[in-house]
């Protein structure tokens, strides 16, 4: 009779927990639901496309043949190719320097500088298009500087090549910052002890330590340019890139198969960086050991010297890109008539009426940070933090961090093909703002769910299991303690998606309707009919808005550490 009372009494608690991992399994399947309508089968729509004919008949590879045989689109090939790995030659070294005087010297004002080249981060990509053709355009201020070094025209390769390093910078920046700040200073040490030189430490100690930062920078550039809208319709003229292949065929020509297929081309580029960065993850070694030592920099006058004057170099050309812009959107009529006004930021908020395209921005990121962030942070949890439905676990991981190598071009392309048929009961949403914000989400998806689960796996699981223990369902583990615990990682996935959505281009282009406009697309279309005054105005609020946001993300951040934090005082 002893032996059967502890089996009857534990019954109730297993009934009880097999009901909460049930109601987990669900929350699972929604998400996996969630991703597989608005992100696989879109991507599968491409696929499908790619292999039809006008009329909707399986034709094979005929598509991928005739692509093949096009010269005008293997010529875009190519021009995105060497592009992009022109604009990855120029920033790797740049980038790499700075980051270099950041951690490695004692040079004064490193926040400021670091600062100054994150900037680019809050505004659209074409804002650096905009201000190169105010410098070197028909009308540009140093127009005959350029024809004295040999350069005909800013229009065309060196356009998107200048613009585009200038978009790239903060990218490459912001991962090799990371790759040089993990050093162990034993090793300089030991070699600083056998007396060897500086030259000889750099590339024996540093490059080595830095080589996998320096191979995912390379390939995260690479892809970033290759894939890029809005630098090369604003300032490509007629040179043509992959990119403006796929608007030009599917807007332009209504050809969707072919549009398809160089998606699909497009998408190789950002597959080849995502299978280079996971091996490079792989093979990647620890860098900092328990016995490590962190590297602090020593004073050296004549070496901070030189870091100070490299940044203080790039820190004025990215002030004097941002400022050219800035007084660009100011000035009455350029150039004869440089008197600040509010004339372009009139014409772009009234007149064109982009106030309704801005207030859409606005919406649509607001709902991308609030909803994103939700359903992120929701499922990486459910994933990380519950048991069991492991094939389906599978699945979600793998789509959680698939939009990682899905150009947000392909992906709003594959929207458009999937939600515009008619069988689909979800196409209702198409030319919706509810359906861009969904995009948007899908497409930024990848990094927020890696922050996501750096912040849960830094909890310890037996929170969970002390829960269970207690018969306390996860979801109110999740909110009484997960949540409160997470609550700066959650604001830094609710600033990323705010800043994205209101930036981004590529993601959004194909799925918007004139009620539906927002202020990034406004943008293209006021550089179209030539107000290059009031597409420049629209470029800054949209920066001036995304600097607010991050501001407040900030308060909001500080407020949230102080109530919410409090533990991590009390523990030192």
């Amino acid at each position: 009779m002893s032996a059967v009372l502890p089996i009857c009494a534990a019954a109730p608690v297993q009934l009880k927990q097999h009901w909460i991992d049930r109601l987990a399994h669900v929350a699972i399947a929604i998400i996996a639901l969630v991703l597989i309508a608005f992100l696989a089968s879109p991507l599968l729509a491409i696929l499908v496309q790619s292999t039809a004919n006008a009329d909707g008949n399986f034709v094979w590879f005929d598509n991928f043949v005739a692509y093949a045989k096009t010269p005008a689109l293997l010529g875009s090939l190519w021009n995105s190719v060497w592009v992009s790995a022109v604009v990855t030659v120029i920033t790797l070294p740049l980038a790499f320097t700075f980051a270099y005087a950041l951690t490695r010297s004692c040079m004064p004002f490193k926040a400021f500088f670091r600062g100054i080249t994150l900037v680019p981060l809050l505004a659209p990509s074409l804002l650096s298009a905009i201000s190169l053709i105010y410098w070197f355009g028909n009308q540009g201020v140093l127009k005959g500087w350029m024809h004295a070094v040999g350069i005909s025209e800013i229009y065309g390769a060196p356009g998107i090549i200048l613009a585009e390093c200038f978009a790239v910078f903060p990218h490459a920046l912001m991962i090799l910052v990371t790759a040089l700040s993990l050093s162990d200073a034993r090793l300089y040490e030991a070699a600083d002890a056998m007396g060897t030189s500086a030259r000889r430490k750099f590339f024996t100690i540093t490059l080595p330590g830095a080589k996998y930062g320096l191979i995912s920078a390379a390939m995260v550039t690479f892809t970033l340019v290759v894939t890029d809208f809005g630098i090369p319709k604003v300032i490509g003229g007629n040179f043509n890139v992959l990119a403006t292949d796929v608007f030009k065929l599917v807007i332009g020509q209504q050809d969707f198969a072919k549009g398809a297929v160089v998606a699909i081309v497009l998408l190789a580029p950002a597959l080849l960086s995502f299978a280079v960065d996971g091996y490079v993850s792989r093979r990647q070694t620890a860098m900092l050991t328990a016995r490590a030592v962190p590297y602090r920099p020593k004073p050296s006058a004549t070496h901070d010297r030189w870091m100070t004057a490299f940044c203080c170099v790039i820190a004025a050309l990215v002030l004097a890109m941002l400022g050219m812009a800035v007084f660009a959107s100011f000035a009455t009529f350029w150039p004869y008539n440089l008197t600040p006004s509010w004339r372009h930021y009139t014409l772009g908020l009234l007149d064109a009426e982009v106030g309704e395209a801005f207030f859409n921005s606005v919406k649509m990121a607001a709902g991308t940070a609030v909803f994103g962030t939700a359903v992120v942070f929701s499922g990486a949890y459910l994933l990380e933090k519950t048991k069991g439905m492991d094939r389906l676990r599978g699945l979600v991981r793998l789509l959680a961090v698939l939009p990682m190598a899905v150009p947000g071009l392909v992906l709003g392309l594959g929207y458009i093909f999937f939600f515009n048929a008619p069988s689909n009961p979800l196409s209702a949403m198409y030319h919706t703002l509810t359906l861009m914000t969904v995009c948007t989400i899908m497409h930024f998806y990848t990094t927020g769910h890696l922050t996501a689960v750096t912040a849960l796996k830094a909890l310890d699981s037996e929170f969970e299991a002390v829960s269970a223990s207690l018969k306390v369902p996860f979801f109110k583990t999740f909110w009484r303690v997960t949540l409160p615990v997470c609550a700066p990682a959650l604001i830094d996935m609710a600033r990323y998606f705010f800043i994205n959505a209101m930036t981004t281009i590529s993601a959004v282009v194909f799925l918007y309707a004139p009620e539906t406009k927002v202020a990034s697309i406004a943008i293209l279309n006021l550089d179209e009919s030539g107000e290059m005054g009031a597409a420049a105005a629209m470029a800054v609020l949209i920066g001036l808005t995304s600097t607010v946001a991050t501001l407040l993300f900030m308060v909001l951040g500080w407020f949230v550490t102080k109530h919410t934090q409090a533990w991590r005082n009390s523990a030192r």
